[in-house]
């Protein structure tokens, strides 16, 4: 039996022996892949529907640990396997922990309520002439909820007009005011902004407006603890429109002033990373901040020849750094950067190489730890990918060879530094692609040209320039220098427009599978990690997630999760919806998530279409047969003998109430009980493909829906006109009894 098993035996055994071999020669790579395992953990939680599957896995990640640790024999595979099934476990556990600890009261159904509350975050929106307010409720008022009683979340979040804001309302004050409250909004339909998944871990519980008179009951912090507020006022000040909504940006990280059609402007051109403080702000306050004291400090040759001035002056750049980001809001991005920043001084102090992959690891473990949350948003995905792919393209060996420092003329000498900043914004906007299309279903392809302008003119032009306005106005002599930020803003948001407005500026797809992503993040990652030659084995899932992801076939019918609103596939492969008065907001994520770069046509005014302005009917051809979809259109409801026998005779019908019993379509109905389970959905008729919001069994704190009130039908239903009179809904069609939708088209 042993010389049976021999050759076996050897084989396995070369194969260990490669292995050890392959992993000794990434030995200093090894550990990069901690954050990867930590986020896999913590993104497996996302993707797992319960606390089954999360148990399980736990489970699965125990078991491979002890196994790779009894049977290893202390190999670095062993040892790699042990601490990667560890890693994976204590982010997923993280993660858990985490989302039950945010767990809070969440609104049910919508309310209005007057009710004391304090403030705890001021966000102006003076683009939107709004203002945005956290509010912690205290007390409601007896008698002035609408409907039976409620009881408030923990925080809830309240959009204020500019001209109901009391006067000197500061963090920290307690006011009253009546609001009108919702539970916070699920994806309007498969692809879209998660935005409940986002409040559940800031722990609201409700969104909504308020409504004047707002009253201070008590103040609140001092207004020079109101910095990040007076200093973004100030700046909106000095600099009108979208460039002082810039400016704020990028002093304080207030973009509210940002007018919507010059932010998409800056999305669609590639700059929309310069309005969130990140790494680039954080390099350019620190490097600022180190470079005018070490000058200042290097005038006293009795400083000079006692202390180690660089090293005070990397202190002060710590110190910069910090105060900046506190300054900012502290978000993701700032907070990766600043420990980033601080993170390389310390290396500097220490004689080390100062940007290395290690670095951006050691961040993104500080931040997985304190936020695992951050992990499912575009700003973590982004920031860590722009990074990872400006130093794992930089530390490449040939890269190295060909960037590297050499006597040669200035010509020469300037042509390669254009070079490395055309190549390494390239692999930056490689490694951002699938990112911006997972997420926001579009992305710019002139970003390398106009980020090799725009990232000089925000470093050394506008933020110098800001920051010497805004010190000189303390003695009153910033005009000057407010006039030139606001040329040189101009220049930006010039480069901004005309970018975006470029034919075939943007790359439009309809929303991509999780599985394709997933795919295209995991050989990117491989590939960035990896030194050796096994690093080429990335391209396989690549390829695979970007052939899937580009074969995905785009929707032919999306309905937003409250049954209002719907877009339909056209024959020309554009976009039409249902309402005539369609808001921009929405207009715009039917159009993203159809993957459309464009504003949806009126379905309407299509000649395949007949509507009226109580109903829409349309025939659309796929997978080789005509399928009939019905919809209503507006609050008034059509004679229920009509909408039945309509019904029949379509395949989908779709309305935002609770459909007759007898209305039973040919394939599917989706009404306001089936939509309040499933949430919005996306439908490929091709392939009778269907994608929902909500999926079977998931169990996660913000998927599960809020009971429904089980459905009766009422005696006599069919037979009584029950909705409300609205004239006669159309004539009949007696051959396939349809109501003649045509005769009232375009009314």
């Amino acid at each position: 039996m042993r010389d049976r098993n021999a050759p076996d035996e050897g084989a396995g055994g070369e194969a260990g022996a490669g292995l050890e071999r392959w992993l000794e020669a990434e030995r200093d790579q090894l550990v990069l892949w901690l954050p990867v395992m930590l986020g896999g953990g913590i993104s497996s939680w996302f993707l797992l529907p319960d606390e089954r599957s999360w148990t399980i896995l736990l489970l699965i990640c125990g078991a491979l640990a002890l196994s790779a640790a009894a049977v290893g024999r202390g190999g670095r595979a062993a040892r790699g396997m042990t601490v990667a099934a560890l890693a994976v476990a204590v982010g997923l556990a993280l993660m858990w922990v985490r989302a039950e600890n945010a767990q809070g009261l969440v609104l049910a159904r919508p309310t209005i309520a007057a009710f004391e509350a304090r403030v705890d975050s001021i966000e102006p929106l003076p683009a939107r002439d709004l203002v945005r307010l956290r509010l912690a409720p205290s007390r409601i008022e007896k008698g002035v909820a609408h409907g039976p009683a409620v009881r408030l979340p923990a925080f809830v979040r309240v959009n204020l007009v500019t001209a109901d804001m009391p006067a000197g309302l500061t963090r920290g004050a307690v006011i009253a005011l009546r609001a009108r409250l919702m539970p916070p909004p699920q994806p309007a339909v498969p692809g879209a902004y998660d935005y409940a998944r986002v409040a559940w871990f800031d722990r609201i519980g409700g969104t909504g407006r308020g409504f004047a008179p707002v009253r201070i009951v008590s103040r609140g912090e001092s207004e020079g603890s109101a910095l990040r507020q007076r200093l973004s006022s100030h700046i909106e000040a000095s600099l009108a429109g979208s460039a002082g909504g810039i400016a704020s940006a990028l002093a304080t990280g207030d973009e509210g002033a940002i007018s919507t059609e010059d932010s998409e402007a800056m999305r669609r051109s590639g700059l929309a990373h310069l309005l969130s403080v990140s790494g680039l702000h954080i390099t350019a306050v620190v490097a600022a901040t180190m470079l005018v004291v070490l000058r200042m400090l290097a005038l006293s040759p009795w400083l000079a020849l006692r202390f180690r001035l660089p090293l005070i002056a990397a202190a002060t750049g710590a110190a910069a750094a910090i105060g900046y980001t506190l300054l900012t809001g502290s978000q993701v991005p700032t907070i990766r950067s600043c420990v980033a920043a601080v993170l390389v001084l310390v290396a500097l102090a220490l004689g080390r190489e100062a940007m290395t992959l290690r670095l951006v690891a050691a961040g993104a473990v500080i931040v997985l730890l304190l936020w695992p949350e951050a992990v499912a948003g575009p700003s973590f995905q982004l920031s860590f990918a722009a990074i990872t792919a400006i130093v794992a393209f930089n530390e490449h060996p040939r890269v190295r060879a060909l960037l590297a420092e050499r006597e040669e003329p200035r010509s020469i000498r300037f042509a390669r530094g254009i070079g490395s900043l055309v190549m390494t914004g390239l692999a930056v906007e490689i490694a951002l692609l699938p990112i911006g299309l997972y997420h926001f279903h579009k992305a710019g392809l002139y970003g390398v040209a106009a980020n090799i302008v725009a990232i000089p003119l925000t470093t050394f032009v506008i933020m110098p320039l800001e920051a010497l306005a805004l010190l000189l106005d303390s003695v009153g002599f910033g005009a000057p220098f407010w006039w030139l930020t606001g040329r040189a803003l101009t220049v930006l948001l010039w480069i901004a427009r005309t970018t975006a407005g470029a034919p075939g500026s943007v790359a439009a797809l309809p929303a991509m599978p999780a599985g394709a992503f997933a795919a295209m993040a995991g050989g990117g990652i491989w590939i960035a990690l990896w030194r050796t030659r096994w690093r080429r084995l990335g391209m396989v899932p690549l390829v695979i997630g970007l052939i899937w992801a580009l074969a995905t076939p785009a929707p032919d019918l999306i309905v937003t999760g409250d049954g209002r609103h719907v877009a339909v596939r056209t024959a020309s492969g554009g976009l039409a919806t249902l309402r005539d008065r369609t808001g921009d907001y929405v207009a715009n994520v039917l159009a993203e998530n159809g993957g459309l770069d464009g504003v949806p046509i009126l379905l309407s005014e299509q000649p395949d279409a007949r509507c009226n302005k109580d109903v829409c009917a349309i025939d659309r051809a796929a997978g080789g047969r005509t399928w009939r979809i019905l919809a209503t259109r507006s609050p008034y409801l059509v004679p229920v003998r009509e909408l039945i026998a309509a019904c029949r005779t379509a395949d989908i019908v779709i309305s935002e109430r609770r459909l007759p019993y007898g209305c039973r379509p040919r394939w599917l109905r989706l009404d306001r009980p089936t939509l309040a389970r499933t949430g919005g959905v996306a439908i490929t008729l091709a392939h009778h493909g269907l994608t929902t919001v909500m999926k079977p069994g998931d169990r996660h704190p913000w998927r599960i829906p809020p009971p429904l009130e089980p459905y009766v039908r009422r005696s006599g239903e069919e037979g009584q006109r029950a909705y409300p009179a609205r004239g006669s809904a159309a004539g009949r069609n007696a051959a396939d009894h349809t109501p003649d939708w045509r005769g009232r088209a375009g009314s």
